[in-house]
């Protein structure tokens, strides 16, 4: 049974080599960088784990943390805990998974509250015939990627391989075309 001062040394000299490794990364150690990834991997993958991601997020979060620990590694200053170190680096890693995360939410649940409207079958006749009179009123661009995206069910690499236009054109018609259905049909003007 360990004693409390000897795990504190533990701690104490895992922390000088894990120290030592960094220093070794910032002068161009490739097997110094890889001795880190391996006595972390596991435990930035259960961290991500615990904090909500799936386990395909969690390994795009911990390689994004190796990613960045990498880029950073020439202002590592070893006067302070390692693990401190690394896990800010994992926190700001997972804080821009979260952001990432939300702005493709956002971004996705325009086109699925659309889609689900549209194949709502408690739609009169009358709003639907309201919906295909304010999908004509928009330009030819912003009505073929809707009718694709949102009533074909396309993905957005899909239309934009379909229309011969970047993704990015395709995102941004999908965003805008719907804020002016959802305008046209409210009867509220566009911003």
């Amino acid at each position: 049974m360990r004693s409390e001062p000897e795990t504190k040394l533990s701690r104490t000299e895992t922390n000088a080599e894990d120290c030592r490794l960094m220093v070794a990364v910032a002068g161009g150690s490739d097997t110094a960088f890889r001795t880190l990834i391996d006595r972390y991997q596991r435990v930035l993958l259960n961290l991500f784990v615990r904090l909500g991601a799936h386990r395909d997020e969690a390994d795009d979060a911990a390689q994004e943390t190796f990613l960045r620990l990498h880029a950073y590694r020439k202002r590592y200053q070893p006067t302070g805990s390692f693990r401190t170190f690394l896990f800010t680096v994992a926190r700001r890693a997972w804080l821009d998974l979260c952001r990432r995360r939300e702005r493709r939410r956002r971004r996705e649940a325009p086109a699925q509250d659309l889609a689900g409207i549209v194949s709502d079958p408690g739609l009169s006749m009358d709003e639907r015939l309201d919906l295909e009179a304010s999908l004509a009123e928009l330009s030819e661009g912003h009505r073929m990627v809707l009718v694709l995206s949102v009533f074909g069910g396309l993905r957005y690499e899909e239309v934009a391989e379909v229309m011969d236009i970047p993704e990015g054109t395709v995102k941004s018609r999908v965003f805008h075309g719907l804020r002016k259905l959802r305008a046209r049909l409210s009867r509220d003007p566009v911003r």
